[in-house]
């Protein structure tokens, strides 16, 4: 039996052992440990990149002085606007934290009562509109002047213009003198005006045709001027405030009504803007503003039998 055993082959295994498995495990680790650093990372850049100026000189000084800001009391880090909370103002403070609802909440409310008032102002200048065209259907004097009647709602405010026919001139001919009629629309005009409170400008305009006397002397600027001035005085003379009166100007042919034809006599007209606030603000502040009558003339509206 030992000379069998001494006969068999002797067989040695030998077993290769691989750490961690098929492939191993620690780069798993290291990835993860990648991944949390960079995630780290960037919320740190957002974080920097949406804090103001006073937030991270706050939180700076936190961390030189934790003690001294800890005691200072606020809301955050950066609000130090007392060195002992309730012992009054710091000195020493450039720039703390800005409640930024409270900010935007003013802004909104000052935005919402320009709104507001502006609408009032507009209901109020449609209300003296809608009064003058009543007025000028009961009055059968003014009611046979209603196509020189021109009512609209401009961004400047009301605006009315007293416009020129070919038989029923406004003015004399080359003269600031008025007719009768036209005394009689600008009184009763005047008297309204009373009602409300804002300012008046008035503007007069001629037609292309030029003055005999041509540029050098006296021509449609000085003419449409002395008109515009003789309609002011008509519209006191209906018992309208002296005071409402800002603005009162000239401007020849320069602001045609119909700029195809600049003989027709539609071009010769006064006109007269009830102010709004906006526009009483811009004459007032000497603003380079363009002139009322400037704007785009059309949206006229004439007025019609009702």
């Amino acid at each position: 039996m030992s000379e069998d055993l001494a006969q068999r082959p002797i067989v040695i295994k030998r077993i290769k052992k691989v750490a961690g498995g098929h492939h191993g495990g620690a780069w798993k680790i290291a990835y993860a440990d990648f991944v949390t650093a960079m995630m780290a990372f960037f919320l740190l850049m957002w974080l920097l990149g949406s804090t103001t100026k006073a937030q991270l000189e706050g939180i700076a000084e936190y961390f030189k002085n934790p003690m001294k800001v800890s005691l200072s009391g606020g809301s955050g880090a950066g609000d130090t606007t007392s060195v002992i909370k309730g012992g009054g103002t710091d000195f020493t403070r450039k720039e703390g934290q800005v409640k930024k609802g409270d900010v935007k909440e003013e802004i909104v409310d000052k935005e919402t009562k320009k709104i507001m008032r502006e609408r009032a102002e507009l209901i109020k200048l449609e209300g003296l509109k809608k009064k003058i065209e009543a007025a000028v259907e009961a009055n059968p004097a003014l009611k046979k002047f209603e196509n020189q009647l021109l009512l609209d709602i401009t961004t400047d405010g009301l605006r009315i213009q007293i416009v020129d026919e070919k038989n029923r001139p406004m003015f004399a001919l080359g003269k600031a003198d008025l007719q009768p009629y036209t005394k009689t629309i600008l009184r009763e005009i005047g008297k309204m005006l009373n009602d409300v409170n804002n300012k008046i400008s008035l503007s007069g305009h001629t037609d292309g045709k030029p003055y005999p006397t041509g540029d050098k002397g006296y021509s449609n600027w000085e003419l449409s001027a002395d008109r515009a001035n003789a309609s002011r005085r008509e519209l006191i003379a209906g018992s309208m405030d002296v005071n409402k009166v800002l603005k009162v100007v000239g401007l020849s042919s320069a602001v045609l009504f119909d700029k195809k034809d600049p003989l027709n006599p539609i071009n010769r007209r006064i006109s007269i803007v009830v102010m709004n606030e906006k526009a009483e603000k811009a004459i007032i502040m000497d603003s380079p503003a363009v002139d009322i009558d400037m704007q785009d003339e059309p949206n006229t509206e004439i007025l019609q039998p009702q």
